[in-house]
């Protein structure tokens, strides 16, 4: 349930950039712009330091910003699963920074959280970008396209949370199937 005052971080993981995007409920239970940014990973060359960097960052905006939850984009499939196991890293960096602020973290595909902000899972970051700025009356600049992925997903999460029939039998998780298929669990 979405409540004033609200603060949601989505995070567009990466170990070369990661994109943040911030945003807080106001009194008419709307999403408001708080703060956006990109961490630049590509000049540190080993791969824990980015982890650590990701991390700490992750743990800072934290603190600063007193998030409710955390919206991460889930790992997907490419054509190099090296990629998948970095991004998974990253993803795991982020995570556990915002759980040990006791952050609640929830994962979003990147189609899913372009559908909710645009209507199309295969929507460009240009695209994204356009409809993050009419959404949230901003102006973003191109080079910050990983942020408003990250706006997306924060906003994916929003509109999650807003959503009446959210939380009730209707969605689909793996805490649902388990509950409804006991038998099938080893």
């Amino acid at each position: 349930m979405i409540k004033e005052g609200t603060v949601i971080i989505g995070i567009d993981p990466g170990t070369n950039i990661l994109g943040f995007g911030i945003l807080r409920v106001d009194s008419a239970l709307k999403p408001q712009y708080v703060d956006m940014g990109v961490l630049d990973l590509r000049k540190v060359d080993s791969p824990y330091e980015k982890l650590r960097i990701i991390h700490d960052r992750t743990e800072a905006l934290c603190e600063l910003h007193r998030p409710d939850f955390l919206a991460i984009e889930s790992p997907f499939y490419g054509r190099n699963a090296q990629v998948i196991f970095k991004l998974g890293r990253a993803q795991g960096a982020a995570i556990v920074a915002a759980l040990e602020k006791g952050v609640e973290v929830h994962e979003y595909a990147p189609r899913k959280a372009k559908i909710a902000v645009c209507g199309n899972g295969a929507a460009s970051k240009e695209q994204v970008c356009s409809i993050a700025q009419n959404m949230l009356g901003i102006k973003i600049a191109n080079k910050f396209l990983d942020a408003t992925d990250a706006l997306a997903l924060a906003l994916c999460h929003f509109y999650q949370l807003s959503n009446p029939l959210s939380g009730k039998d209707t969605a689909s998780s793996w805490e649902k199937f388990v509950a409804d298929n006991p038998e099938r669990i080893l």
